[in-house]
């Protein structure tokens, strides 16, 4: 019955964990490459798809393009893209070197990273609400009893509450990994 909300409310937290891969926290990850495109051979292509990405060292990103033609192209992505880091490339890999983080740009991090919590926790609650005036209507056309709508409430109350700490979890868990470094 409640299947549709959880896993849209699942959903809501798959989406922001995906969001927190891509903030870079110091620390080298693939994942801030996802969102880069290389215009390669006149279309976007997800710069995963042209070119091998290996973290040779913790603070250290290294780019091999399948095909050296793309080299330049993919230096332009990254330049252009909103990373913040200039590649070395020397020819043949692009390397891109992630600095320590000063306590102001932490500080930025965690901002960023509670703006989103907040975003994802107003999409559960609006998945709720969807969902209550949908069981109210029905409660209207006299398909459920008041005291099913009561209990429906309650239920999806107890199920948002569940992905609202779920997102407070990984909230939490991502910001210590910011702090650590």
């Amino acid at each position: 019955m409640y299947d549709e909300y959880e896993n849209k409310m699942k959903k809501t937290v798959e989406v922001l964990q995906t969001g927190y891969s891509t903030i870079r926290a110091g620390r080298a990850n693939a994942a801030v490459l996802d969102q880069i495109k290389v215009d390669y051979y006149g279309s976007p292509t997800p710069l995963n798809q042209i070119a091998g990405i290996s973290v040779p060292d913790p603070r250290t990103l290294m780019i091999t393009p399948w095909d050296a033609t793309s080299l330049k192209l993919i230096e332009k992505a990254i330049l252009s893209s909103d990373l913040g880091i200039n590649p070395a490339n020397d020819g043949r890999v692009i390397r891109l070197q992630f600095p320590q983080p000063t306590e102001e740009r932490r500080k930025e991090l965690i901002k960023q990273l509670q703006k989103q919590a907040e975003d994802s926790k107003v999409a559960i609650r609006n998945i709720r609400r969807d969902a209550v005036e949908k069981f109210k209507a029905q409660k209207k056309t006299g398909e459920i009893t008041e005291d099913d709508l009561t209990v429906t409430e309650k239920d999806l109350q107890k199920l948002t509450d569940t992905y609202v700490e779920e997102i407070n979890k990984v909230t939490k868990k991502k910001e210590a990994e910011v702090m650590e470094i």
